[in-house]
């Protein structure tokens, strides 16, 4: 007998009779169609986030929505620069552009989905630690922060005065998060510590444009004080034309677990630049990752096995190569058969890969799990396919966007040959 259904799947989705649709397309006939695994996404509810937070950097900071780059002198400007890393897909990125946000990309390849995307180098921010002298070449024109001295001096040899930068600042704040994903602490890889602010502040200001500061505290934030306290630490170095306040906004994975609002959220950074770096007239930029797509997205898998030992294993044919959060942070996921959501039977969900911990999500209740079953797990829209991989050979999933009852494929699925494309 099923039982009330969870709360988190998207927004442009219906639970109507214990039945899963996405974007108006059945779960079921999605994965008859294109298979399974497979990464589903609402695009109504990608598009939905864009929208809200511009619309709350417009509110909170400036009426004149901006992207990264942009410096007509009329004013303030308010940019959300989307965190790529979350979903480096060339579809989301064509949207969220379509939407006004800005980009920012951690590596050469990422900024090569965000050109094939149309991103200039006005709408783009360059990140990594440990940048090679090829991908700042590449970058050069984009806004490039800078995370470290090697950096620095690299850079200067292969850029001149006029390239824009910012210089990431580990601002030596404690968060509540998993350790792997706290990145805000003094004893971080990224960034200048605040002892060696000054001195890189002064090495950039002679080699470069050096627009401002940038800070990230980590992912998975759901507290206020942290982004206050790291612009405290900000305002001791000094004055700057603009200022970059990083994303990090916890997201909500099962019904039990707390969420962010995003406005308030947004509001609450805000007012810690206007009140500690007096930047009510400077651009101000926030970087969202998974706040925009996480929730988005449903992954799609069939059901192979079910065994009864100690406990209900219900095996299904992805796992770790889809989504590796669970075996990576020990992320807890809620899953549902698609056709039969809710339930009272008490299941692991395994995933088909040689690893006991390949186990997507534990304690979950379904409805009488069976093989040939679809289940679904909500909010797998980040680091999903971004994380995905080949593990015992097993090609990655497709990416399909969903609206308006019409499914297109986004990303096809990898085949066996694709397994040997690179093989010499």
């Amino acid at each position: 007998m099923a039982a009330a259904t969870t709360t988190v799947y998207p927004e442009a989705a219906s639970t109507e009779g214990g039945r899963l649709s996405v974007g108006g397309c059945d779960a079921v006939e999605l994965a008859r169609e294109f298979g399974t695994p497979a990464y589903v996404y609402a695009e109504d509810d990608l598009r939905a986030r864009a929208r809200e937070l511009v619309g709350a950097m417009e509110r909170h900071h400036a009426p004149a929505r901006g992207r990264a780059g942009a410096a007509d002198g009329s004013g303030p400007r308010s940019t959300v620069a989307f965190a790529s890393k979350a979903f480096p897909c060339t579809a989301a990125l064509r949207l969220f552009r379509e939407e006004g946000l800005a980009v920012d990309v951690a590596s050469a390849g990422e900024l090569h989905l965000a050109r094939r995307a149309g991103y200039g180098p006005g709408e783009t921010i360059v990140h990594g630690n440990a940048k090679a002298a090829s991908e700042l070449r590449a970058a050069l024109g984009c806004t490039i922060v800078v995370d470290n001295a090697d950096e620095l001096e690299r850079l200067s040899r292969i850029a001149g005065g006029e390239q824009r930068v910012l210089l990431r600042i580990t601002p030596g704040v404690s968060t509540d998060t998993h350790a792997a994903v706290a990145t805000g602490q003094a004893d971080s890889k990224f960034g200048f510590s605040m002892a060696d602010a000054p001195h890189a502040i002064e090495r950039a200001t002679a080699a470069f444009d050096l627009r401002g500061l940038h800070f990230h505290v980590g992912s998975q934030i759901f507290d206020e004080q942290p982004y206050r306290q790291a612009v405290a630490a900000l305002a001791t170095l000094g004055d700057f034309p603009e200022y970059d306040l990083g994303g990090g906004f916890g997201v909500a994975y099962t019904a039990g677990e707390r969420s962010v609002d995003l406005d308030a959220r947004v509001g609450a950074m805000v007012s810690a630049a206007h009140d500690l770096l007096d930047a009510e007239a400077k651009p101000l930029t926030i970087e969202p990752g998974r706040a925009l797509v996480a929730a988005a997205g449903v992954t799609l898998y069939t059901v192979e096995s079910v065994k009864r030992n100690v406990s209900t294993w219900v095996a299904v044919d992805g796992g770790m190569s889809d989504n590796l959060r669970p075996l990576l942070y020990g992320s807890p996921y809620h899953a549902d058969v698609a056709d039969r959501l809710g339930g009272e039977t008490v299941c692991h969900l395994a995933g088909k890969h040689c690893e006991s911990g390949d186990v997507i999500a534990r304690d979950v209740s379904l409805d009488d799990p069976r093989p040939g079953d679809v289940v679904a797990t909500p909010v797998t829209g980040a680091y999903g396919h971004a994380m995905a991989n080949n593990y015992n050979g097993v090609p990655r999933p497709p990416v399909i966007f969903c609206t308006g009852g019409s499914a297109r494929v986004v990303v096809r699925r990898e085949t066996v040959e694709d397994l040997h494309a690179r093989d010499v």
